[in-house]
């Protein structure tokens, strides 16, 4: 049961919300109080659907909790966010000053409340308002305005790049389908000309999965830039991957001083892709290796269990990643001090981590370093498996 009391103090708590947004506190006392009795407040669940692209407008909003998407409709079912509105914002004034058409959709991201304020309300009091008031949000919208389109001409920008960074992937994977032919030929024959050498075998299987590990990771990228991550999971003992992974950069790992350690349960099975998981730790240890800067250090992945979930935490003794980049660090092309750094490695990370439903976040200092923390959904019931060695 709704315990009365509480819904009682939640209505207080938005109309005082409502009393303090600041699209009422752009009018007088007497106006303000108008709106605030004539406002109508609605929560919304994820992904509801305020109003369609096209639709007449009826009502200004005014966010109080939670957060709205706005976002056209592009090739297919696919949509471009264009902006966004948070708590103390409002929307939809265009269609009321204007009364054309809603030019986007307007869609809830997790759950947001609203104040709803009706069309006609809100143009009989901006008739009957002063000219310094009008002016002032005129010139809260037109703020707006310049922002979104300054978040729209970046995000055209970033669609050429990935065009062209497109373009390139398809001509660098076709370029090297020779070359890495060849080399999985050479090192095949070596290893059957030298098949009681044990130690040879070893260096043509490394030689041969390093050549696959280039190919794959040209695909990937090439995956990004169209914008999808095409999955292909199994059900695996994880620290197979990551003894793997272990073994494929530890000449690298010792030719740059680092101390590289694994915890992992020796049971943990998950369903997950392996290869693309291996990207993301690439990307993430070779970003911390590179931060030491030849000075050496410490990487240490630990993976804990949890009951819905698997964590891998990645934590290097480095030197913290850069304030600068924190809040943008998972965004393309953002890099920072790495000579030929492109800036794609992290997007890509969280990308693969996205497409697996888990997600991808940090915490950093300069004084102890960077932990990565990745969270996998536990999809399959773990179970016994042989002990590796």
């Amino acid at each position: 049961m709704i315990d009365p009391l509480a819904l009682e103090s939640r209505c207080r708590q938005f109309l005082m919300d409502i009393q303090a947004h600041q699209f009422v506190t752009f009018f007088d006392s007497e106006r303000s109080t108008k709106l605030c009795e004539l406002a109508m407040i609605e929560t919304f669940s994820d992904d509801t659907i305020i109003f369609e692209e096209g639709e007449i407008p009826d009502f200004l909003y005014l966010v109080l909790e939670g957060e709205i998407l706005f976002r056209k409709q592009i090739a297919g079912n696919n949509f471009q966010i264009v902006a966004r509105a948070v708590p103390n914002d409002f929307f939809g004034e265009f269609g009321i000053l204007d009364g054309q058409p809603r030019s986007a959709q307007a869609i809830v991201r997790g759950s947001a409340t609203l104040a709803k304020i009706p069309r006609n309300i809100v143009i009989d009091i901006l008739d009957n308002t002063r000219g310094a008031v009008v002016l002032k949000l005129f010139h809260y919208v037109i703020q707006r305005l310049r922002a979104t389109t300054e978040q729209y001409v970046k995000q055209l920008a970033y669609k050429e790049k990935m065009v062209l960074v497109g373009e390139m992937v398809n001509t660098i994977i076709h370029d090297l389908k020779s070359p890495l032919s060849g080399i999985q030929l050479s090192s095949g024959m070596v290893r059957e000309m030298h098949s009681e050498d044990e130690e040879t075998i070893e260096w043509c299987n490394l030689i041969q999965a390093q050549a696959t590990r280039m190919t794959a990771m040209a695909e990937e990228l090439l995956e990004f830039a169209r914008g999808s991550a095409v999955l292909h999971k199994r059900s695996i003992n994880l620290v197979e991957p990551l003894k793997h992974f272990e073994k494929l950069n530890s000449i690298y790992f010792q030719d740059e001083n680092v101390d590289f350690s694994i915890v992992c349960p020796e049971d943990l099975i998950i369903e997950v892709d392996d290869t693309k998981l291996a990207r993301v730790l690439q990307n993430i240890v070779i970003n911390a290796v590179q931060a030491f800067d030849g000075s050496g250090g410490n990487v240490a992945i630990t993976v804990r269990k949890f009951t819905d979930c698997i964590r891998l935490e990645i934590r290097d003794n480095g030197p913290g990643i850069p304030e600068d980049i924190r809040e943008n660090f998972f965004d393309a092309f953002v890099t920072y001090g790495k000579q030929g750094g492109t800036g794609l490695g992290t997007a890509i990370a969280k990308s693969i981590i996205e497409a697996h439903d888990g997600q991808i976040y940090f915490e950093t200092s300069h004084e102890t370093g960077t932990t990565f923390f990745i969270e996998l959904p536990l999809s399959v019931i773990t179970h016994q498996s042989p002990a590796m060695h």
